[in-house]
């Protein structure tokens, strides 16, 4: 799925999100300043949408938005009070989570993933290494593809 999202993103199909304003019929504003702005955003919600509920909070200056953006979340532009529903195509969820941008649980599947991976590299050098038959074969492979990431990276 990372390869797919990350390569699709890549070549410039990023996927698209459907943006519905949402009309409030709330008179408050939200104070983005509030030590009670999760509830009240909370409240807002539920007046709105009552069968959706987000994880989490992502804060830029005056604007809101509800995580995980992997699936149908809102953006909150608090002034004026501005609320808009945002859904995802299949491409953008699997963008959003390849960013780590999804549920709190799946960010702790890819961060043990990604342990587990960079465990296997190592070790599969290590094993490599320490073997006189494969020592040689494994510091070309390695060592090419160091000179590559290196090249590649000075050209970004």
């Amino acid at each position: 799925m990372v390869a797919t999202s990350g390569g699709l993103y890549l070549i410039g199909i990023k996927g698209t999100v459907e943006k519905t304003p949402v009309e409030t019929t709330a008179e408050q504003n939200i104070d983005p300043a509030s030590e009670t702005l999760e509830v009240d955003l909370r409240q807002l919600l539920a007046e709105l949408d009552p069968d959706f509920d987000f994880e989490y909070l992502k804060q830029s200056g005056g604007t809101l938005v509800t995580r995980p953006t992997s699936r149908t979340n809102y953006e909150i532009n608090t002034s004026p009070l501005k609320v808009t529903r945002i859904e995802p195509d299949l491409q953008k969820h699997m963008i959003e989570l390849h960013k780590g941008h999804g549920p709190l649980m799946f960010k702790t599947f890819q961060k043990v993933l990604a342990v587990g991976l960079l465990s296997i590299v190592l070790s599969s050098l290590w094993l490599g290494l320490s073997s006189a038959g494969l020592r040689v074969p494994t510091l070309a492979v390695s060592g090419l593809g160091l000179i590559v990431f290196v090249l590649l990276a000075m050209v970004a």
